[in-house]
């Protein structure tokens, strides 16, 4: 499996909460960008790839010509979208438009996944989102009229204003509309967000405790809990992001972007001026690159497999490196070793990030 990222970086206005490489304010520079995605999939054209992502940021806030230009672009460099065994495209419900939907549909585009993050509209406005419920409701209703079966909706746990009786009613009303997908995360305040200027901290019992409903909620829904933040119908989970966890090669277009290709990662550089730079001049657009090698690339490959709750089958090498780590994990309760299977336990899901370190150089020699 080998899939393509493409970064989007425009948002309306950043999320209170967020951290991410995304520039509020900047659409004058959109057709800039698209010529920019343009220049750099020149550098890798014919390339093949069985998923697509469009992230963000806000794929949706292009408008629908932008929207066919950048399609046309994927189609001319790799592929027509409807060649992709899945091909999704992020939105905000504020700029998802009937006329974007359809062609986004007529397009090959055959999922969607929706940033809904509460069903409370005080808690929507009070960690700047643009949307209100009854918006979202009206986009989720308009994608299915486009004819749109795969459709992932995005909630946080743990937001400031909400309790855990409101945020499960929440996920009742979200679990009624029918989606195949949800992903569920739980807040974090990261330094340099309005929420940590403000001095917001996560409530990590309440986060704690709406997590676990809805990993029990969800099951009994008949949703797959099969990634740690991320629940789906059966047949329904993420290709794309899947091969994120199994370690797989990706090629990742635009300013912040990641690839994994032959062994190496990289990243692009987050400076939206500097990445349309570079693409005017057909430079890289490459900022950071390493190949890990030895008991660095095999811990790589465990830490990102434990995300699946399927766990990930260790080889005697990699189980020959970690046994000291392994045993203090199984002893501590947070993974189990059944055979060659390395997996989470029900704490270690919810103690994840403790496990992961475990896994992470520089290791002692």
């Amino acid at each position: 499996m080998s899939g393509l990222y493409i970064h989007i970086p425009f948002c309306r206005q950043k999320c209170r909460y967020c951290d991410f490489a995304s520039f509020a304010c900047q659409e004058s520079l959109t057709d800039s960008y698209l010529c920019a995605l343009d220049t750099e999939a020149s550098f890798y054209s014919n390339q093949k790839f069985e998923t697509l992502y469009i992230g963000g940021g806000t794929p949706s806030i292009l408008s629908a010509n932008q929207l066919d230009v950048l399609c046309e672009i994927i189609t001319r460099r790799f592929a027509p979208i409807s060649s992709f065994a899945e091909s999704t495209v992020e939105a905000n419900p504020e700029s998802l438009t009937t006329e974007k939907l359809k062609l986004l549909k007529q397009l090959g585009i055959n999922r969607l996944s929706l940033g809904l993050q509460s069903m409370n509209d005080d808690v929507l406005k009070r960690i700047g989102r643009l949307h209100d419920v009854n918006t979202f409701l009206s986009a989720y209703d308009h994608a299915r009229e486009a004819g749109f079966e795969n459709i992932s909706i995005d909630l946080i746990a743990g937001l400031p204003n909400q309790d855990e009786k409101d945020f499960l009613e929440g996920l009742q009303k979200v679990l009624a509309l029918g989606p195949q997908h949800l992903s569920v995360y739980g807040l974090q305040v990261e330094e340099g967000t309005p929420f940590y200027r403000e001095g917001i901290q996560t409530d990590d019992d309440l986060v704690r405790r709406e997590l676990e409903k809805t990993h029990f909620l969800l099951q009994e829904a008949g949703f797959v809990h099969y990634e740690i933040s991320n629940f789906a119908l059966s047949g329904y989970e993420s290709k794309h992001n899947l091969a994120y966890w199994k370690n797989e090669e990706y090629l990742g277009l635009g300013s912040a972007a990641a690839s994994l290709q032959k062994g190496e990662r990289r990243s692009n550089t987050t400076d939206l001026t500097e990445y349309l730079r570079r693409m005017r001049f057909g430079l890289s657009a490459v900022e950071f690159s390493e190949k890990l090698t030895g008991k660095a690339k095999e811990g790589e490959e465990i830490m990102l497999g434990l995300r699946m709750l399927g766990g990930v089958c260790l080889s005697p090498q990699k189980k020959t490196l970690f046994s000291s780590e392994i045993d203090s994990l199984c002893r501590s309760g947070l993974v189990t070793l059944e055979g060659d299977l390395l997996k989470l336990t029900f704490e270690g899901m919810f103690l994840a990030n403790q496990a992961f370190m475990a896994f992470v150089g520089p290791f002692d020699a």
